[in-house]
């Protein structure tokens, strides 16, 4: 397992207080052609600071990002083309399949839903998120979050930031690698 901390958009801070977020990723092998990818989100705040959905149907949904929101970028090494996933507390989610930078969006083709699993800790609390991956692949990753507060502010956080406005897409956000 490898701990990845994410840091804020610097135009977009967190309300104070400050707070911390971190990702946990573990690739296990899996079976046959697919591997197992499994992200745990951890915010450092309670959860009652944060407009968190509600859980619902474990189904795909759009738009997920327009609050409290996680995402997983992976990119075939060598690829311009990229896969991006969400992961909503309400247990919604979302894949969609980029040829390169913002282009070609379509739904990915996904082997399984992803397992979502939200746990709170009085003090911090996470979301966790399983999904299935090609076995043979090593991936740039890019790890982001949305997250809203009860005020209806939001902060944007990423292993790292491109130039301008927050776009977690942007090449700048592709800095770790699975392998």
């Amino acid at each position: 397992m490898t701990t990845y901390p994410l840091i804020p958009h610097p135009d977009r801070l967190p309300a104070a207080p400050p707070f911390n977020l971190w990702v946990n990723v573990d690739r296990s092998g899996g079976f046959g052609v697919n591997a197992s990818v499994n992200f745990f989100f951890c915010v450092g705040a309670p959860a009652s600071r944060f407009l968190i959905p509600s859980p619902g149907k474990a189904e795909r949904v759009d738009d997920l990002w327009q609050t409290t929101c996680f995402e997983a970028f992976l990119k075939p090494e060598g690829d311009p083309g990229y896969t991006e996933w969400n992961f909503g507390p309400s247990s919604g989610w979302a894949a969609y399949q980029f040829s390169g930078h913002r282009l070609g969006m379509a739904n990915a083709e996904v082997v399984a839903a992803p397992y979502i699993r939200v746990e709170d800790n009085l003090t911090w609390w996470g979301l966790g998120a399983t999904v299935s991956v090609p076995a043979s692949e090593g991936f740039q990753l890019g790890l982001s979050a949305v997250i809203e507060e009860q005020d209806g502010s939001k902060s944007y956080w990423a292993l790292a930031h491109g130039p301008g406005a927050p776009d977690f897409h942007h090449d700048d956000c592709f800095v770790a690698r699975l392998g």
